[in-house]
Formats: C-alpha cells, structure tokens, sequence
C-alpha cells in the first residue's frame, strides 16, 4: 500500500505479528461458497453460470492443503504461502485462480486493490512451484449481500426457523504478473528481517501513535 509503514512492518516480522481473529462467519461463507461452486459442478458437470466472465473451464481442481500451499525463495530465503480458495482448470489445460471476498464492491474495496493484487499474483506463484502451471489467470468473486426485502419479495426468502440472504456475484479478473509484482516485495521483507532496529516510520501512522501511547502508559515515561 502506498502509506505502508515500515517501522509497523519490522515490528511486526519481530513480534510474529499480527495477532488478530479471523471472524468465524466469513470461514463458514467462504466454505458454503466453494460448497455450492463444487457441488454445481458434481451435478452439472459445468461450473455456475456466472464464472463465464473468467472464460470457459472445465473443472475445479483440488488445492494443495493448508501448510504445503508454499514455497521458499532461493535468493531471499523467505518463505511465501497462503490459502487458495479455488483453482480452476481451464480446457487447454492452464490454471486460473479465484479468491472469494463477502461484501460489496465498492470504493473501499477499490482502495485495498494493491493487496488483492499481490495477494493472487502470490498465489500464481506458489501454484506454479507446487505444479500448478501454467497458470494464465487470476480474478476476484466478490459475492456481495442483497439486502433489500421488500413485502413482494418477503416470502421468497424466510423459513421456518430463519432466512435465507441472496448473494450476487461481481468477477474482477487481475493483472497477472507474479514475478514482477512479489518478487520485489520478498527482497523488502528481506531486508527489513535483516536489521536489528526499527526503521523510520510513516509519517502520520496510526499505529506507530498507538505503539507510542502504549509504550507511554505501561512505563510511565
């Protein structure tokens, strides 16, 4: 990201940071998405109608499991992984990979387009390294919730005991250049492990005030 701090950065490759939760919904949704992608495919034969705008597929694939979806750069030493949401073969028999996102498409999803970018040109690599190649495609499934009931549409959506939320589906396919996009950015990692003390840091960064004001009350200083 353009205001990306390295003194937030080091801290947190030192640290073993971040420490966050994952929200629980978004594991279920996220899994209940690739559910319906799979078990569409299983009865049909075809993927949903709506990966047409990726191209024409002829099955989704398997991914490697969580903790061998990675790989180790030989000049960095850094070692780079993730987890893939689908991948999917195309009928020439190259590789495309989607990653799902649960919520709108909007102004502030565009602005965190930089890690998106990163994020699938990342996974391209990693496919490529676990034998996954070629890989000639690479796009987000934004599956944003329809929340608008109106009385007309009221019975359409409740059950017995609950309710059912539609989803729409919105495809962005990226750019793929995985080389040039995280090969560099594995170089800055590199060089940020390797010093012993904190950079200088974004100017007007958040956190670094928030580090600095909890420096401040734990030691009185």
């Amino acid at each position: 990201m353009p205001d990306s701090c390295p003194r937030c950065a080091w801290i947190k490759l030192k640290c073993d940071l971040p420490f966050q939760i994952f929200p629980g919904i978004f594991s279920s949704i996220d899994s209940y998405t690739k559910k319906i992608t799979w078990s569409h495919h299983e009865r049909d034969g075809v993927l949903p109608r709506w990966f047409k705008n990726f191209g024409e597929f002829s099955r989704p694939v398997k991914a490697p499991p969580r903790g061998q979806f990675n790989f180790t750069d030989e000049e960095t030493h850094v070692q780079l992984t993730g987890i893939v949401d689908d991948i999917f073969q195309k009928k020439d028999g190259s590789y495309f990979i989607v990653d799902y996102k649960t919520s709108r498409f909007t102004a502030g999803q565009d602005a965190l387009m930089p890690v998106y970018k990163v994020q699938l040109n990342g996974y391209a690599l990693i496919a490529e390294k676990c034998g996954l190649k070629p890989v000639t495609g690479i796009g987000l499934a934004y599956y944003e919730p329809q929340t608008n009931v109106t009385s007309e549409s009221l019975d359409l959506v409740l059950l017995e005991k609950g309710f059912h939320m539609p989803f729409r589906a919105h495809l962005l396919e990226l750019e793929l250049k995985p080389k040039e996009m995280v090969m560099p950015l594995l170089k800055k990692v590199r060089e940020l492990a390797d010093i012993t003390s904190p950079p200088e840091g974004f100017d007007g960064c958040r956190d670094c005030q928030k580090l600095e004001m909890l420096v401040k009350l734990t030691t009185g200083a």
